[in-house]
């Protein structure tokens, strides 16, 4: 059969799906020592030996040269690197991920892939996934093979390439959907092309730049005794940080942030400090249940990723935290008494936080359709999806938990694809602005901001950052776990740090523009919410793209994606 790189990286990218998927010494008494490759009649053989003693030499010799002589230099890196990844999972965690409902029907899904004569392919992947996780180094792909509870682990390639391809679909019709826009002639309507030279408009100032004042930060821990919090506790303990100054005042709203699933409450510090020194009160707050905390918990098999609950309790958290802060508003001798305007809010969401300022904006969970789309085929999902069908274990079909002291809001980068069904965005009830990275992998754009964003009434602004990934507008100090990741179908290439500064820079610029929207300086703002602004922030790495209606002609090819 042809030995492409194709072939070759089809086969790896299906073993990292399974090892890598977000459900994430040998004992087993027969344990698979051969991987064969079948194509029709045709199959190929490669000895677990031979890929062991890659990766401990870091070269493919042996039998494998047949294989990779075609190779490039990166390729075998990935190859390598592929072999070698370990994922950091107890043998605990691995065993209750893949016996949940969502990872049997993920276990499913690359079942058929699996050249077996029975019908145990997903018995097998289970054993094989669990058994490999307590091996001395982890798990990885060269300790499930050896885990796999049969002699020869066979591979139905034309299948293979099927389950492969449909990795994270969201995000490949993404891509595609911006190469149907450009083909069409509609890209210019959605993003204007950049125009060498600067628009003919002078800005007044530049929103990026810290304000005058000098930022001052007030740790909380606030304790809501009404709520129950995770693992059976009493009462949800919330931290909080609050970022303010001296130059605050109750003529300009209230900010709070709500970070990502997994996250920490200072995964926008550079934002909330940015705000801050400009005469902002922002109040920083870390979700218990849905934080790094409750995640590196979880990955040690003392507890569920996340519960579904969940969805309900991060906006709860927020109305809460408003309680709160009024409290301290009225509280004399406090250093925010009288500065805080808790009946005017505006809330920045970023990823899963994004959906949670939707919803405290009036968005409906809707489940009904969810509950139905995550019973089968979650290979195709990223990552985003996938951790949305972990509301369809809530009991009733629909919640709606908006707070009216929320005026404004801003999703980066939201999850909306699922949870919020079809008309739950419709009934968003303040302007709203919502951000996507057109190389996000976690929340494709296509998918979660696009769709979305063309059902929320207006006034409403999209912005798109060309180039950007999901993590580009985190603080940089919460992204350098990302150094060394591997590049997979559903994570990995992350533009951060350094290389994300320019991104930071406008977020930093349209933040404080949008929330001035709420202050008697709201007009001097006013013309950085504008497609002239972000055509004169845009960079070369960065092309920036604010619109505020989807143009009828791209509706058409938006929907023509999503019926796909």
């Amino acid at each position: 059969m042809g030995r492409s790189w194709g072939s070759i990286k089809t086969v790896a990218g299906f073993f990292s799906a399974i090892v890598l998927t977000q459900f994430g010494a040998n004992t087993s008494a027969i344990a698979a020592d051969t991987v064969v490759v079948r194509l029709g009649l045709f199959t190929e053989s490669i000895s677990l030996a031979e890929l062991q003693k890659s990766t401990k030499t870091g070269e493919l010799s042996g039998s494998l040269q047949p294989y990779v002589k075609r190779l490039s230099e990166q390729q075998r890196r990935f190859l390598l690197g592929a072999l070698g990844m370990n994922v950091p999972m107890s043998v605990v965690t691995v065993n209750k991920l893949v016996n949940t409902q969502i990872g049997t029907t993920i276990l499913n899904d690359f079942a058929t892939a699996l050249a077996r004569k029975d019908k145990a392919g997903v018995q097998a992947l289970r054993a094989g996934l669990v058994l490999g996780s307590t091996a001395p180094q982890g798990l990885s792909i060269l300790s499930f093979i050896a885990a796999y509870p049969s002699k020869r682990l066979e591979i139905n390639l034309p299948q293979a390439f099927i389950v492969a391809r449909s990795l994270n679909t969201a995000f490949w019709r993404t891509q595609q959907f911006m190469l149907a826009l450009t083909r069409n002639g509609l890209w210019s309507d959605i993003a204007p092309q950049l125009d060498p030279k600067t628009p003919q408009i002078a800005f007044p100032f530049d929103p990026s730049q810290p304000g005058s004042a000098q930022v001052k930060i007030l740790n909380l821990s606030l304790n809501d005794q009404k709520r129950d919090a995770y693992g059976g506790q009493s009462q949800r303990q919330i931290p909080v940080d609050i970022y303010w100054s001296t130059a605050a005042t109750a003529n300009k709203p209230v900010i709070v942030f709500s970070h990502g699933f997994g996250s920490v409450r200072t995964d926008l510090r550079y934002l909330a400090e940015h705000l801050a020194s400009h005469g902002y009160v922002v109040a920083a707050l870390e979700h218990p249940g849905s934080n790094e905390a409750n995640t590196n918990s979880a990955f040690q098999g003392k507890t569920r990723v996340m519960m579904p609950q969940e969805f309900l309790n991060r906006p709860q958290d927020i109305s809460f935290v408003l309680d709160e802060l009024e409290k301290l508003n009225q509280t004399a001798n406090n250093p925010l008494q009288g500065k805080l305007a808790t009946n005017k809010v505006m809330v920045i969401g970023y990823s899963f936080g994004g959906s949670t300022a939707l919803a405290l904006a009036g968005a409906e969970f809707q489940l009904e359709h969810l509950k139905q789309r995550c019973k089968k085929n979650l290979t195709i999902l990223s990552l985003g999806e996938a951790m949305q069908c972990i509301a369809q274990e809530l009991p009733e079909n629909s919640y709606q938990l908006r707070d009216t002291r929320i005026k404004q809001a801003i999703a980066l980068n939201p999850t909306t694809s699922l949870i919020f069904g079809e008309t739950g965005l419709t009934k968003v009830q303040v302007p709203t602005l919502v951000l996507a990275g057109s190389a996000d992998k976690t929340t494709p754009a296509l998918t979660e901001q696009i769709i979305g964003f063309n059902k929320i009434p207006s006034p409403k602004w999209l912005i798109g950052i060309v180039g950007g990934t999901h993590l580009s507008v985190k603080d940089p100090s919460k992204t350098l776990d990302q150094i060394g990741q591997p590049n997979t179908p559903i994570s990995g290439g992350e533009v951060v740090g350094e290389q994300a500064a320019d991104v930071r820079k406008y977020v930093k610029a349209i933040a404080l523009a949008f929330a001035a929207q709420m202050t008697p300086e709201a007009k001097n703002y006013a013309i950085f919410l504008t497609s002239d602004y972000a055509q004169f922030a845009s960079t070369a790495a960065f092309p920036f793209r604010l619109i505020t209606q989807i143009p009828p002609d791209a509706i058409a090819v938006v929907k023509e994606f999503v019926e796909k």
